[in-house]
């Protein structure tokens, strides 16, 4: 976990996202996009505190849960509640757009 954002692999995405309500950024390290994407991700966590929790799953590290969601194009957040996709990002999102939506479930 760093920034209070948690890693997310093959082995721990399924239990992670099963309760409450979880971001994941799905990204490469070698997707510009997503290297913008990141700080923006980062803050939104900060912001948040403990009324979500955001996690990354590098895609090329756990292609598993990327093909599982359909993930086609990176930097894809997708969030979950209580283990089911209620929305979805495609490509770099506002910190204000991704806090509304945590806000709107919590």
């Amino acid at each position: 976990m760093s920034n209070g954002i948690l890693e997310l692999n093959e082995n721990n995405f399924d239990t992670s996202i099963s309760q409450g309500v979880t971001l994941v950024d799905f990204w490469a390290p070698w997707c510009g996009p997503c290297r913008i994407q990141g700080p923006i991700f980062e803050g939104a966590a900060k912001m948040i505190g403990t009324k979500a929790r955001f996690a990354k799953l590098n895609v090329d590290d756990a292609a598993g849960p990327a093909m599982s969601y359909g993930i086609q194009g990176i930097p894809t957040i997708i969030v979950f509640k209580d283990g089911k996709e209620v929305k979805r990002f495609i490509g770099v999102q506002r910190e204000t757009e991704l806090i509304k939506t945590v806000e709107s479930l919590a």
